[in-house]
């Protein structure tokens, strides 16, 4: 269970940044005393575990300059949006609570669907905390509505656990989603090893504990698919300048946040709101 202090922290944000902390400088720093013992080297789990924690409780920092230059496929972020493409005026409002695409995206949904989009991290407390109201709205949320997550794909932390979620899709077994969600929120448990091959043994050592053979795990990690799924990954990181997580994307064509929409239960309302405008176009 996470730390009290630790969560009024994070939580008090609104989302994951791309950004970690920025290190104290030195002059801020005490000198060290004199012929100090030398620190026992970390190890890397301790390294790892300490880069999991720097970004949970990294702040919106709007890190948008430090993605790379975006191809003619690139969107752009607007504050206005036409009259008739807003919603009607009352509880939401455009540019405040939630950011039109220009231009909008293509979807992979079906003539009459509306698709929303999650980019989540599994080691993000904003995400974690938001997914008890999605898991109750997917029960309740209209047919016309198809639901899909995307992980973000910033460092090798971030590749690393949406390695493992795509390798838990390619095997069938969607159903161990949350309990990974749940163990890499963990202190301790990041899922993250030192080197590729540390985390693919940690990664490994959860599925068997949760039914699935070493041998299939193995075999989807390195699959096309979950390559292809990684790349697609990356390339909506990269391609909807996302900064923050979660992050949700309605039909192509609005993004919204937590912070945005002012907390888990108003960001489901405002969803259904969008979905329910694009619907009815």
């Amino acid at each position: 269970m996470l730390r009290p202090l630790f969560i009024a922290v994070v939580l008090a944000v609104g989302g994951c940044s791309q950004q970690p902390p920025t290190p104290p400088s030195a002059a801020s720093t005490p000198a060290p005393p004199a012929a100090p013992p030398a620190p026992a080297p970390p190890t890397a789990a301790n390294q790892i575990e300490t880069e999991t924690e720097q970004a949970r409780a990294s702040q919106e920092t709007g890190a948008d300059n430090d993605h790379p230059a975006g191809s003619d496929a690139s969107l752009e972020r607007m504050a206005t949006l036409p009259p008739a493409a807003q919603l009607p005026d009352g509880r939401w409002k455009a540019g405040t609570n939630y950011q039109p695409l220009v231009p909008a995206q293509s979807t992979n949904v079906s003539a009459g669907k509306v698709e929303v989009m999650e980019v989540f991290w599994l080691g993000c407390p904003h995400c974690y905390a938001l997914e008890p109201h999605l898991l109750a709205w997917l029960k309740t949320k209209p047919a016309y509505v198809e639901f899909v997550r995307v992980p973000v794909i910033w460092d090798r932390v971030k590749q690393a656990h949406a390695k493992l979620y795509y390798t838990l899709e390619a095997l069938g077994r969607d159903d161990l989603f949350e309990k990974a969600f749940a163990t890499v929120q963990q202190p301790g448990t990041p899922l993250v090893g030192g080197s590729d091959d540390q985390t693919l043994s940690l990664q490994q050592a959860f599925a068997v504990q949760n039914g699935v053979s070493a041998d299939d795990f193995g075999k989807s990690y390195n699959s096309f698919s979950v390559n292809s799924n990684m790349a697609r990954a990356a390339e909506i990181t990269q391609r909807y300048h996302v900064d923050q997580v979660p992050l949700v994307v309605i039909n192509g064509k609005y993004t919204t946040s937590l912070a945005q929409a002012g907390g888990e239960q108003q960001l489901v309302a405002l969803i259904n709101d969008l979905a329910a405008a694009e619907h009815s176009h």
